[in-house]
Parts: structure tokens; sequence; C-alpha cells
């Protein structure tokens, strides 16, 4: 699987994914809604997103967003870098391709 590197990408268990289809948007995790926004990361950040906070998880997909159609969308600094945040649901409309991620690429 090959990303942009600088296309937005929102890393989801296939349980939120689904939920998103039912419910017509995407309303983030649990970390999501606690944190009061969607995390999301760039092409090039999805890596060591997998690394520090998926490690051991399976059934995951990653997921790219058209940023144009985010109301809400903020690049805000992390620890090493800014990363986009989005503030409120996102729309189904707006979560472009879904792939499903094995574990074994997660860490590659």
């Amino acid at each position: 699987m090959r990303l942009d590197p600088e296309g937005i990408y929102k890393i989801a268990r296939r349980a939120e994914w689904e939920a998103a289809i039912a419910g017509g948007q995407f309303e983030g995790s649990a970390h999501d809604r606690r944190d009061g926004f969607i995390h999301l990361s760039k092409g090039t950040q999805v890596p060591g997103v997998l690394q520090r906070y998926f490690v051991g998880e399976r059934d995951l997909l990653v997921v790219q967003i058209d940023a144009a159609l985010l109301h809400d969308l903020r690049w805000e600094a992390g620890k090493s870098e800014a990363f986009p945040h989005h503030y409120g649901p996102i729309p189904l409309a707006a979560m472009r391709i879904a792939h499903r991620l094995p574990i074994a690429d997660a860490l590659t």
C-alpha cells in the first residue's frame, strides 16, 4: 500500500469504520472523543502513529480523507511536528479510500 506523503489519513479500527458507514459520518474513536477532536495524520506520519499507538492491533484500516470536504481541519503541534486534527464529525463523503491494514503492514 502506498500513501500520498501529503495526503490526510485516519487510522481506524474496523468497528469504528462500520459505525461511520452505518451513521453516515465518522464520529471518531473513544480517544478522539475524549480529546475533543479527531486525530489524523499525513501520509508520512502514518507509520510512526501505527508504531506508537496501534502495535499489536489487528483489523485496522487506513482511510484517506479529502481535506477539502472538512469544515474544521487544524494543524496543531505534536511532540515533534504538527498533526492534522479535525473538530467535529467527518462526513462519510470525505472518507475516500479505506485500506485494510494487516498487522504485518503496520510496521513497514
